[in-house]
């Protein structure tokens, strides 16, 4: 026979599980773009919420005696699935950087777009690499990896029992600093090294022939050249989507690890 008992205790438990998935779906990539209507988020967030009440097991909440005290259980629960979200989040940003560098060595660091997923002006190079890496973040099945880490975080952080550790929250942040760089110009590095290359060549032919005005082709040949290292480039991609996704498992799995 189904027990269908629902106790007050219950209720209380169940909402501090809906405080951390909502919290993660608001922060974590791909689930926080303006592209998905607030409904869709919060049906989503409610019915994982649903799915993780009913297949973890349901731990005691830590015992309070004020609305201020569950107050805080709150907070802390939706201190950690931001957290958790923001530590996947930020990588996203590493395509960016190496957009915007991109962008400076090719003479096009003038030119925004505008992102209406993030509702921010992007620069050309910046918004192309955001897409590819989104769309192969979706091929990949990268937004189920997603889901699954923030439901193992119930069993190893039950609900309501965070220990936050500034130390190795600022580890994991002086860490993820080091590669972001390394991955960026990594990504960037066709373009800067093409355009270094074209730079050194502009500079001999000045030399010379001076009656020759580099600086009126310089641009156009930046753009020209910079746009062919981009096409033939591309299909570095896939690859380079293999960095950005190996350091958002370590992120998520640190802060995961500093709360624990």
């Amino acid at each position: 026979m189904i027990d269908y008992s629902f106790s007050y205790n219950d209720l209380e438990y169940f909402l501090l599980v809906l405080v951390r998935m909502a919290s993660f779906v608001y922060a974590a990539p791909f689930f926080n773009t303006q592209g998905v209507p607030r409904q869709v988020k919060t049906a989503m967030s409610l019915f994982l919420a649903l799915i993780v009440y009913h297949i973890t097991p349901n731990v005691s909440v830590p015992e309070y005696h004020t609305v201020l005290g569950y107050s805080a259980l709150v907070l802390k629960e939706a201190i950690a699935g931001v957290v958790i979200g923001f530590g996947a989040n930020i990588c996203t940003t590493i395509v960016t950087f190496a957009g915007r560098v991109s962008d400076m060595e090719l003479g096009l660091s003038m030119v925004q777009l505008f992102d209406p997923t993030t509702n921010e002006n992007v620069g050309f190079t910046g918004l192309l690499y955001q897409y590819a890496i989104t769309l192969i973040m979706l091929i990949t099945n990268m937004h189920h990896f997603f889901l699954r880490a923030i439901v193992e975080t119930y069993t190893l952080i039950p609900v309501g029992h965070l220990n936050f550790s500034s130390e190795k929250i600022m580890t994991t942040i002086i860490q993820f600093f080091c590669d972001y760089m390394l991955i960026a110009f990594q990504l960037c590095l066709p373009v800067v090294a093409a355009i270094m290359l074209l730079n050194a060549v502009l500079g001999i032919l000045t030399k010379t022939a001076p009656q020759i005005h580099m600086f009126s082709i310089g641009v156009q040949l930046k753009i020209f050249t910079g746009m062919t290292v981009l096409f033939v480039t591309i299909g570095l991609l896939p690859s380079i989507s293999d960095f950005i996704f190996k350091e958002m498992r370590i992120m998520m799995t640190a802060m995961v690890e500093s709360m624990r």
